[in-house]
């Protein structure tokens, strides 16, 4: 899921419970509005669980925090596809066995053997979605099928265009708009892609994950990278926008609650994992977020305009891929351009 607030910036929420009640604790580490507080108080009603959560901007800012100091703080984190593969290979997470989760047989089978997590040892489906990008259609009534609304934008757009402050989607979507695969090692096409983003920024109002939606809604950004269930949270606060499927292709995601390494309350977190399993708690959090989960059952449960959204209802022609995880040196290449292009 990813969401302007600083990527270091923490959100803390705390809930409290009398002491005679608690039965431990569990600190989640999340992404910026994309827990239902009432799921939350479900789960420590309950359990007993004293919960706190702080939020991050990104997969990136995920990362370097953890790695600054501030792994073994936290239980669970939310990080998406790609970014689970990189936090296994570095260290960042522990393993668990399903037996070890009594609803892990409600994931989805197509979630349930995944290339970022080869038969869910560290994580668990969280929601999975698409990151394309919303057009004001007070602004621009003319055709929004393609990248170029974002990286070549027409007159009418230039300068009120919001971007994920979120390298991998960026970059992925930038290589989709110039035709080029991800993790490239190629120097003409890496040229290439850093020179049409160096291009495109002076078109570009603001860097924002947080704010995506907030900014179309308050009209501060006539156009905007944004991830599926944040517009479609959007036109139901009263943007007169619409959700692009563009012919280039868009990113598609899932992000999953991983157990982290050190975790200080680890039995509470495999029970805050199990409990997320439950179709009914699943489809809360779909409710809320306006996503997909992965897991079974969930259907029952969802409301209408979740159901209905163009946003969760695609063309079957759209093609969707993942942010792929590049290697250590490729993806050093990766970073250049996005320090080049954030400086």
């Amino acid at each position: 899921m990813k969401k302007s607030l600083l990527a270091t910036a923490l959100l803390a929420t705390t809930l409290f419970v009398s002491p005679a009640f608690a039965d431990g604790e569990l600190k989640i580490y999340n992404f910026f509005e994309y827990m239902p507080q009432p799921l939350l108080d479900k789960f420590q009603a309950e359990t007993g669980v004293k919960v706190t959560m702080d939020t991050y901007e990104s997969n990136e800012a995920l990362l370097a925090s953890l790695k600054a100091g501030k792994l073994g703080q936290y239980d669970v984190a939310m990080p998406g596809d790609y970014m689970v593969k990189i936090m296994a290979d570095q260290g960042l997470l522990d393993s668990f066995k399903p037996e070890e989760l009594s609803n892990f047989a409600n994931i989805q089978e197509e979630w349930a053997d995944v290339p970022f997590d080869p038969g869910r040892t560290h994580s668990i489906p969280y929601q999975w979605g698409s990151t394309g990008f919303s057009v004001n259609r007070d602004v621009f009534k003319g055709d929004i099928g393609s990248l170029a609304i974002i990286f070549d934008p027409p007159e009418e757009l230039k300068g009120r265009i919001n971007v994920l402050d979120s390298q991998g989607e960026v970059l992925a979507l930038g290589s989709m708009y110039l035709g080029i695969p991800q993790c490239t090692t190629d120097r003409e096409q890496l040229k290439a892609l850093n020179d049409m983003l160096l291009k495109a920024k002076p078109s570009w109002a603001s860097f924002g994950s947080d704010t995506a939606k907030d900014v179309l809604v308050s009209g501060d950004a006539a156009a905007g990278m944004i991830y599926n269930g944040f517009s479609s949270k959007a036109r139901a606060e009263g943007a007169n926008i619409e959700y692009a499927y563009p012919k280039e292709g868009a990113v598609v995601w899932m992000d999953n609650v991983v157990l982290l390494k050190d975790a200080p309350n680890r039995e509470n977190a495999l029970k805050f994992m199990d409990f997320l399993l439950v179709p009914e708690n699943a489809a809360a959090l779909t409710n809320y977020a306006a996503y997909t989960a992965g897991v079974k059952g969930v259907e029952p449960f969802l409301d209408d305009a979740i159901k209905n959204s163009p946003e969760n209802n695609p063309p079957a022609s759209m093609k969707f891929d993942f942010v792929e995880a590049c290697d250590q040196e490729t993806q050093k290449l990766y970073d250049a351009i996005w320090l080049n292009l954030k400086k």
